[in-house]
């Protein structure tokens, strides 16, 4: 396998854990504080970062940069994404969510085609497939008794709109610099969250800002590996591996929340593992055939 292509795969798949590890963060805070709130303190600490690291120059070059545009669109998709999936926290299961919401890779991979204009094959689409079914009986959506209603209907808007966003970046991530589409999308955020923010806003107790900052920063490391990820491998390639995120949902439930998995979810477990490798062994496959053509 192409070792660029590799280190995307590799750099997805750990910015997932680490959305895994922000969700549980979230879950925990939602309950006391809105998602306005969390959203905007998550993205001033991103920033701060940024800053700090980049410093003048991050500054200019992001005044400056082409994608600008491009990344303001991305960004309302993703803010009416993550206010449609955190307020359907409160009333859905972990299982429940994780179904619904994983309907994303599937529409991620058939935007590919139109959008990107990649090439396809048929053991991208059958990871695909492999995984969703892997989430299916990990998640056991039929046993919970799951039907219609506000917050189902919340979590499969967030679903599209991760997926439309996720394409965009793409597109953007191959234009500019990570550093520089973070300080843009996190000034987009504190601005867009800012405005409603004074509204919902809730005196928090240190434990719980340092919580926040905390969530800001683990969301901050997810954000480079997800934007360095996307830079080195194409879309449709890295696209099953958002399912390993359930594997890391079920083992923050229960070392949070208690929530022991039943074996159905080590069962749907095996299969994302099995669609992620027939991923990775597609890939080397197809390298190999390239380098004996030329």
């Amino acid at each position: 396998m192409n070792k660029t292509v590799l280190s995307g795969i590799v750099m997805t798949t750990f910015s997932y854990f680490l959305f895994s590890l922000q969700d549980a963060s979230v879950k925990w805070l939602v309950v006391g504080y809105s998602v306005w709130q969390i959203l905007f303190t998550r993205s001033i600490t991103i920033l701060l970062l940024c800053l700090v690291i980049g410093r003048g120059k991050l500054v200019r070059s992001a005044i400056s940069s082409p994608v600008i545009k491009p990344l303001f669109v991305r960004n309302l998709l993703l803010l009416a994404a993550w206010l449609s999936y955190f307020n359907a926290a409160r009333d859905l299961g972990l299982a429940e969510m994780t179904t619904l919401y994983y309907a994303a890779p599937i529409i991620v991979t058939l935007l590919a085609v139109p959008i990107l204009k990649e090439d396809v094959p048929p053991i991208r689409w059958f990871a695909v497939f492999i995984g969703f079914v892997g989430v299916l009986i990990a998640c056991d959506p039929l046993g919970t008794g799951m039907k219609l209603s506000l917050p189902v209907f919340l979590a499969l808007i967030a679903a599209v709109f991760w997926a439309i966003g996720t394409v965009m970046l793409r597109k953007t991530a191959l234009q500019e610099t990570t550093l520089v589409q973070m300080t843009i999308s996190n000034v987009f955020f504190i601005g867009m969250t800012g405005l409603a923010v004074g509204f919902f806003w809730t005196p928090p107790a240190l434990f719980d800002v340092a919580l926040m900052a905390g969530t800001g920063v683990i969301a901050g490391i997810a954000q480079y590996a997800l934007f360095e990820g996307m830079r080195r491998a194409p879309i449709s390639v890295i696209a099953p591996f958002e399912y390993t995120s359930l594997v890391w949902a079920f083992g923050l439930g229960f070392l949070i929340w208690g929530d022991v998995p039943a074996m159905n979810v080590f069962a749907g477990a095996g299969l994302i593992f099995a669609a992620g490798l027939l991923i990775i062994v597609g890939e080397r496959l197809a390298h190999r055939r390239a380098g004996a053509a030329a």
